[in-house]
């Protein structure tokens, strides 16, 4: 039983823990717009393709 005396109070400040790290996910909007990411996954988009490499304007050019 004296366990019961270190671990209800780490479990009481655990739990405190959680609450603040919830309130401030909810004061700083990390549940306003639940909708759009996942809605994002289902886009057509694609990446644009990358531009080709040029070489630099001052290297030298091969004489065929």
């Amino acid at each position: 039983m004296n366990v019961l005396l270190f671990l209800v109070p780490i479990s009481l400040l655990l739990v405190g823990l959680a609450l603040a790290v919830f309130a401030w996910a909810v004061q700083s909007g990390q549940f306003e717009d639940l909708d759009t990411p996942s809605l994002d996954i289902l886009g057509d988009e694609r990446a644009p393709p990358p531009c080709p490499a040029k070489p630099p304007a001052d290297a030298p050019r091969d004489a065929d």
